[in-house]
């Protein structure tokens, strides 16, 4: 019975075929679907980083030994600052009358009108370049939107939002910085 406990050890002077690999049980992030040794190399590492610091500590102090570090250094210096006066303080700001609420709110005409473009992750590797804010300044989204598609020769639509309270031009492909340099030199508004 002592013979079956120990492992057998298979030189490695034999040919591949007589030697026996064992499998073995690896992790993969929940997020990118790697394991987390090259959760780095993606393009979700922050979250993935987030994913392993709540899955598995462990392994996130093996794999990152000074990320580790910085959230607990993190974590202790907000436990510091925390105090009863600040949850006092908190507590009565959340107790403001909707009349206070209003009287902070700007009227509508001076609201800034911004233009926001960013990049979304649509796949592993592909990218949607999103444009909204453009009908605040009086541009016709169709017109823009074909503009887009014809000058970066991708596809161009125009759709409401996630909350679908507005429409946003949706450029198929990561064009940020070209779309940034399009719209300063087409719409100067």
């Amino acid at each position: 019975m002592a013979d079956e406990n120990k492992q057998k050890v298979i030189p490695a002077y034999l040919p591949l075929e007589t030697r026996v690999l064992e499998a073995s049980d690896i992790l993969y992030c929940g997020v990118c679907s790697l394991p987390p040794e090259f959760c780095s190399f993606g393009s979700t590492a922050e979250t993935c980083l987030t994913w392993l610091k709540q899955n598995n500590a462990q392994l996130l102090t093996k794999i990152y030994p000074n990320e580790t570090n910085e959230f607990l250094s993190e974590v202790n210096e907000k436990v510091s600052e925390l105090s009863l006066e600040d949850e006092k303080k908190s507590a009565s700001k959340s107790t403001e009358t909707k009349a206070e609420k209003d009287k902070k709110k700007k009227p509508a005409n001076s609201i800034n009108h911004k233009v926001l473009v960013k990049r979304v992750d649509r796949n592993k590797r592909k990218f949607v370049t999103v444009v909204s804010g453009l009908e605040n300044f009086d541009v016709d989204l169709k017109k823009a939107a074909k503009q887009f598609a014809n000058k970066f020769a991708c596809g161009s639509s125009v759709t409401k939002n996630a909350a679908g309270t507005s429409d946003e031009i949706v450029v198929q492909g990561d064009f940020l910085d070209d779309i940034v340099v399009l719209i300063s030199s087409t719409y100067k508004h």
